[in-house]
């Protein structure tokens, strides 16, 4: 019997290489504002949230409100830069093809968002039907709600559900949904970074590539990294 009866997926940093993109396009968008924020900064406040999230932060910590059209005139600067750069996580797409059980994506991105970035990197049809987010729930991450909500959606034991993602607020979500977590850190926004996991949010597992996705020490109902069974 398999261990796992739903795999949940976050979107950006797992399966799209795109938090570098969005980062250092933030970055360059406030210091327009007089507002200097580095990479660590935004992995460790931003990472993993939904966009009023960011914004409240930003109006909190720097006592900034920006302007009403910044988020449109952002996010429309980011879809470009997604069209000129935005890549799928190297092998994620030969794991997800390989999974022999029900898969899902949750995210923090707004539904536009998430559709133009699946669109970009050919994604769209791999999760037609099968994707969840935030504004489908009341709290966001690191509140349990999104993955809690996939599950009821594909109908899944909590308990039987494997949560991957590469934040820590991500990580601290899932954890609290019941499931089993997996932390990817492969992404090209955490080079560099602290990658310290938070002692009171601690991930079941932590791998850096999707060619190591299929553990050998987990069930996965037979998939191989090659497809076979």
């Amino acid at each position: 019997m398999r261990r796992f009866d739903l795999v949940i997926f976050d979107c950006d940093g797992v399966l799209i290489d795109s938090e570098v993109i969005s980062a250092r396009m933030l970055i360059a968008e406030l210091q327009g504002y007089g507002i200097c924020v580095d990479m660590p900064y935004v992995a460790r406040h931003f990472l993993g949230r939904s966009y009023p999230v960011v914004l409240a932060t930003i109006r909190k910590d720097f006592g900034v409100a920006l302007p009403e059209g910044f988020e449109a005139d952002y996010r429309a600067r980011l879809i470009a830069g997604f069209r000129a750069g935005l890549q799928p996580m190297p092998g994620v797409r030969q794991v997800i093809e390989a999974l022999n059980m029900p898969y899902c994506l949750a995210t923090s991105s707004s539904p536009p968002r998430l559709a133009q970035s699946l669109d970009i990197v050919g994604f769209a049809e791999l999760f037609a039907g099968r994707s969840v987010t935030a504004s489908e729930v009341r709290n966001g991450k690191p509140a349990p709600d999104i993955f809690l909500h996939a599950a009821a959606k594909f109908g899944a034991d909590p308990a039987r559900c494997l949560v991957i993602e590469d934040s820590l607020v991500g990580v601290r979500a899932g954890l609290a949904a019941g499931m089993q977590v997996w932390r990817f850190t492969g992404g090209s926004h955490l080079r560099g970074l602290d990658l310290t996991p938070d002692p009171e949010a601690q991930p079941h597992r932590t791998f850096a590539s999707f060619a190591d996705f299929f553990h050998p020490d987990q069930e996965f109902g037979g998939a191989r990294a090659d497809g076979t069974e």
